[in-house]
């Protein structure tokens, strides 16, 4: 694996470790539809960091997260329930981003940051073992 992949991996891991700081902050001061972005984003970031180890990069979220289905999920190399909730996390996201009629409850937003954590320490977990 080249060296470039893997600062990128270990990159994108460090920036999903920083939105989930902030998730947890946006959410402990009650600032849900934030802390749901937030959430996401570090969801997305865990999994653009293995991608990375790939050297695959998509341009759209959706691309980016059934790559991730298909050749980490569905394989079982991640806990099948982790789609789920990823997906979860996107629609979430995306209400809580655009839908100005959402309203977010806290147990949700519990769920998205709890979605959150547990992803990047199982990826932290598999990029380690692969470099």
């Amino acid at each position: 694996m080249d060296e470039k992949a893997k600062e990128l991996a270990k990159y994108r891991l460090e920036r999903a470790k920083q939105d989930l700081k902030d998730a947890e902050l946006l959410y402990k001061n009650k600032s849900l539809l934030a802390a749901n972005n937030r959430a996401y984003y570090s969801i997305f970031h865990a999994i653009q960091a293995i991608l990375s180890l790939e050297r695959i990069d998509f341009k759209r979220h959706k691309d980016v997260i059934g790559y991730f289905n298909k050749n980490y999920i569905s394989t079982e190399i991640f806990p099948k329930r982790l789609g789920r909730r990823i997906g979860q996390a996107f629609q979430i996201r995306e209400d809580s981003d655009y839908d100005y009629k959402f309203i977010p409850q806290i147990e949700q937003t519990e769920y998205q940051v709890e979605t959150a954590k547990e992803l990047i320490a199982l990826v932290e977990e598999y990029i380690d073992k692969q470099i």
